[in-house]
C-alpha cells in the first residue's frame, strides 16, 4: 500500500519581511514581467507591503521607486495608455470602456485625452463588436424586438454610444456598415 503525503502536519512559514533591496527586486521584476503604470507598480508595492510586512530602516516609499522607474524609462505611461487603447478598440470596444480601463490604470487626464480615440477609431471598434457577436447585418436572420434591445445594451456595455451601436445596428448589409465606418475616415483626413 503507497502512503499519500499530507501537507497538513507542515505549517507554512510566513513570508519574510521586506526591505529596501527586496521590495526594490520585486518592483523589477513586476515591470519586467507586465507591461504596467506608475500608479498601478505604485499599488501593487503597496499590496506587497500589507501582506509581508516592512523590515527596513526608513519607511518603505512605494511612490518614490515607481518615480525612479518612470525617469530611467522603465515606466511610460503614454506608450502604456496607447498600446492598453488600441488593445482595447482592436477587440471591439468603446471609448467610455477605454476612459474606464485608464483611469483605473491611473493614466492622468492629459494622457488620457491624447489617447482618445477618433470618431473612425470609435466606429471601427463598434464594427468590430458587431462582427465579433453577430450583432446587426452580421446576423443571420434579423432580431426581433427584445433580441435587438439585448444587442443594444451589450453595445453600450462594452463602451459604445447610443449612436454608434443604433447606426451599427440598424444597417442594412455589412457594406452599409463598412461604409459608415469608412465616412468617419474620410472626414478626419479633411
Amino acid at each position: 500500500m503507497v502512503r499519500k503525503e499530507t501537507h497538513e502536519g507542515r505549517k507554512r512559514r510566513p513570508p519574510k519581511p521586506l526591505d529596501a533591496a527586496r521590495l526594490e527586486e520585486l518592483a523589477l521584476a513586476y515591470v519586467a514581467r507586465f507591461a504596467t503604470s506608475a500608479a498601478k507598480l505604485e499599488g501593487y508595492l503597496a499590496r506587497k507591503l500589507r501582506e509581508r510586512g516592512w523590515e527596513g530602516e526608513r519607511a518603505a516609499d512605494p511612490a518614490a521607486i515607481a518615480a525612479r522607474f518612470v525617469d530611467l524609462g522603465y515606466i511610460d505611461d503614454e506608450a502604456y495608455a496607447r498600446s492598453r487603447a488600441g488593445g482595447l478598440l482592436r477587440r471591439g470596444y468603446g471609448a467610455r470602456r477605454v476612459e474606464q480601463s485608464l483611469r483605473g490604470a491611473g493614466i492622468g487626464e492629459e494622457v488620457r485625452a491624447e489617447v482618445e480615440p477618433g470618431e473612425h477609431a470609435r466606429r471601427a471598434a463598434a464594427l468590430t463588436l458587431a462582427r465579433k457577436r453577430r450583432f446587426g447585418p452580421f446576423a443571420a436572420e434579423a432580431p426581433d424586438r427584445e433580441r435587438r434591445e439585448k444587442q443594444m445594451a451589450a453595445m453600450v456595455r462594452a463602451g459604445h454610444g447610443f449612436d454608434e451601436a443604433r447606426a451599427v445596428l440598424d444597417a442594412a448589409s455589412v457594406d452599409e456598415a463598412e461604409g459608415w465606418v469608412a465616412e468617419a475616415s474620410a472626414h478626419e483626413e479633411r
